[in-house]
């Protein structure tokens, strides 16, 4: 596992990021449900909503994560082994939790599902990276779409996914440049809120990789703040001005390991 080597500290647990945003009355509009993995929770959970996310409190790279989705007969429980999807189907809740809580290796979350929007019949998420020089404000540094593989329950670039730049997504999607330069807008209005609300909870952040995604009705969502280490470097081919724009923000703070 990567270990820190640089300045910028981190806020560990996606439930505990959920829990500082929801806190937040203007942020609480983009943070789906979310509460830690139990028996109890589960039932919750699926009484509310028709699809539910399992996945690790923390962890990456779209690994260990299930998506249970309400079936006619039951449940159908889908999950990412190494870089395959499998799917598994369940008549009761008691042997989806078992067969979950047997499998788990770290602490867990359950998330309220979101319905993706899609771009050429494949989900996609949205990256927004957010740095600021030591005592420097918070400045939002670039973009990043990642496109997943067609029908598969992670959007990850290790599981076979595909990296877009903002515009390049306007343009597949068929969207006016100005309705482009809309969701920038609005995009870096909300992680600039995002980063200066948990910064104020843990200080000596200095980068956040957030994020992002609209589902089909086109709200926003924010689906995960990574703190620790967050990736950009696929965006070196393709917006070499934003990638070359964080890694200089990141060398500001030590982080000279960024490719």
């Amino acid at each position: 596992m990567y270990k820190k080597r640089y300045a910028s500290r981190k806020i560990r647990g996606k439930l505990r990021v959920c829990r500082y945003l929801s806190a937040n009355k203007k942020l609480k509009q983009h943070v789906p449900r979310t509460v830690s993995f139990s028996r109890a929770n589960l039932e919750m959970m699926m009484d509310r909503y028709d699809i539910v996310y399992v996945k690790p409190d923390v962890g990456s790279l779209g690994m260990d994560i299930f998506m249970l989705k309400r079936a006619e007969s039951g449940y159908g429980l889908y999950e990412i082994v190494k870089k395959k999807q499998v799917q598994t189907s369940f008549s009761s809740l008691t042997d989806v939790f078992e067969r979950i809580n047997n499998a788990k290796s770290s602490r867990l979350i359950i998330q309220k599902g979101i319905s993706l929007d899609c771009v050429n019949d494949c989900p996609y998420d949205i990256r927004a990276m957010v740095q600021r020089k030591p005592r420097g404000s918070w400045i939002c540094t670039g973009f990043m779409v990642k496109v997943g593989a067609r029908h598969k329950i992670v959007t990850n670039y290790h599981q076979g996914g595909m990296i877009y730049t903002i515009k390049k997504l306007g343009k597949q999607q068929g969207i006016a440049e100005s309705e482009t330069a809309r969701r920038v807008r609005k995009l870096t209005r909300t992680a600039l809120s995002i980063s200066r609300t948990l910064s104020k909870k843990q200080s000596g952040m200095h980068e956040m990789g957030i994020d992002f995604a609209y589902d089909k009705q086109k709200h926003l969502w924010v689906l995960e703040v990574n703190s620790n280490h967050p990736q950009f470097h696929p965006l070196k081919q393709l917006d070499r001005r934003a990638y070359n724009k964080m890694k200089r923000f990141a060398a500001s703070y030590g982080r000279y390991d960024a490719k």
